[in-house]
């Protein structure tokens, strides 16, 4: 038997929908650092001869001032 949500979304979609909903039922202070935690930074690498390149963000992360480890 096949889930209801399944015939009219994909995977991505309901994952997407769920995760809003519940960012948006948290608090202001932890649905900000759920959000922030969403954050994805993309590297990117040149290759020559086999040999790789040095990594480079396409948009460098903003740095934050912190202990640098997430909240609970």
């Amino acid at each position: 038997m096949s889930s209801t949500w399944r015939e009219f979304m994909s995977w991505n979609k309901y994952t997407q929908i769920a995760s809003r909903a519940l960012r948006q039922a948290l608090t202001e202070t932890d649905r900000v650092a759920a959000e922030k935690r969403a954050a994805i930074g993309v590297r990117y690498q040149l290759w020559e001869n086999g040999q790789s390149g040095e990594q480079n963000y396409v948009v460098p992360p903003a740095k934050e001032s912190g202990s640098g480890t997430p909240p609970v």
